[in-house]
């Protein structure tokens, strides 16, 4: 018996008592004719190809020859081993697939208002869904018929705030286009107000008489470092910004820092006290345009929210960015915190006049 050194070479041995036969055997192996009573030694190649492969695997073949009448069975592994070699091609197929498919990049989690589902994907609650049917989708509303119909739809457990949403025609990634300013409400927002004040030396003591609930210095500034936020609004004296100019990173994000624009920076300390006490509402355009502001709550009469909303709307209208170009007003909007929005018609809005007492 001879093998050669090929770890592909297939082994043939001679078995009297194999159930193989000729006929099964591959036309490359049955042609061969050996002489009796000696061995013969022979290399072919295997007939065989599954799946197109190169006919370059040799098989070294031993026969084994006898000097008998009886008929020579041939006991292979041919088969086998064909099958071994199958298995061998699947698996470094396989191999080679997984390494040629491209890694799956898995997107990140979104977060804030990205996360949000859209207006079509939320479900709403029962109390919604029936104070929705009150109002004429995609109608206009004009002033009065609109705060009524928004003190109808405060339905909530709690008292709610009247919000107004106005979306304007700016875009404040450009200087000349940012909005950012103030209104005194008349009738106030009906909530209290806590003020923090930062100055030093005589305005220490006027900003305690004008009603501040918290005057400090540096000791302040340290505390807000350290995370305290027990304030609504922080007023500053000009004296004082050059220290405050370290809290931009804590203020900023939160709507706090200090700004003369705000009328949270100033000399007139128990004005600006005063002022923001009896009512006095921030707002500025976010980045899409879009300014949000609350004009009372929904517990005030209708008389009380129409007046504030008349002084939101004429501060908004007089703050007019200088870069705003063409129609300034897109719509308008008002509703409860917990309650869907009413459309305003503009034109009325903006020609709308209180009547003289």
């Amino acid at each position: 018996m001879a093998t050669t050194t090929r770890p592909s070479s297939l082994m043939l041995t001679y078995a009297s008592s194999s159930s193989v036969f000729p006929q099964d055997l591959t036309a490359s192996l049955v042609s061969f004719k050996p002489k009796p009573f000696f061995t013969i030694f022979s290399l072919c190649p295997l007939v065989s190809r599954p799946r197109e492969r190169k006919p370059s695997k040799w098989a070294s073949l031993s026969l084994l020859k006898e000097a008998k009448s009886e008929p020579f069975h041939v006991v292979t592994a041919a088969l086998a081993a064909e099958a071994g070699l199958d298995e061998v091609v699947e698996e470094e197929a396989l191999k080679g697939a997984e390494e040629s498919v491209p890694p799956v990049n898995v997107p990140k989690p979104k977060k804030g208002k990205a996360a949000l589902l859209l207006k079509r994907d939320r479900t709403r609650s029962k109390r919604f869904l029936e104070i929705q049917k009150l109002r004429e989708t995609k109608k206009e509303y004009e002033l009065k018929p609109a705060i009524t119909l928004l003190k109808e739809m405060a339905s909530a457990k709690f008292v709610e705030t009247a919000e107004a949403h106005f979306r304007l025609n700016i875009d404040p990634k450009y200087n000349d286009q940012q909005l950012r300013a103030t209104v005194n409400l008349p009738k106030g927002t009906g909530q209290t107000v806590k003020v923090a004040v930062l100055t030093q030396g005589e305005r220490f003591d006027e900003a305690k008489n004008a009603g501040a609930d918290l005057v400090g210095g540096d000791d302040l500034i340290q505390q807000i470092k350290e995370g305290f936020m027990e304030f609504d609004k922080l007023i500053a004296s000009p004296d004082m910004m050059p220290k405050v100019a370290s809290l931009g990173k804590i203020l900023g994000p939160r709507g706090l820092m200090p700004n003369p624009k705000a009328g949270t920076v100033t000399p007139n300390i128990p004005q600006a006290i005063a002022e923001f006490k009896q009512g006095k509402v921030e707002f500025r355009a976010d980045k899409t345009g879009i300014v949000h502001l609350r004009f009372g709550r929904a517990d005030f009469s209708e008389e009380d929210l129409l007046v504030n909303l008349l002084a939101a709307i004429k501060s908004v209208e007089t703050n007019k960015p200088p870069g705003a170009k063409g129609v300034y007003w897109k719509s308008a909007h008002i509703c409860s915190s917990m309650g869907p929005s009413i459309r305003l018609n503009i034109r009325e809005m903006l020609d709308f006049k209180l009547p003289a007492n």
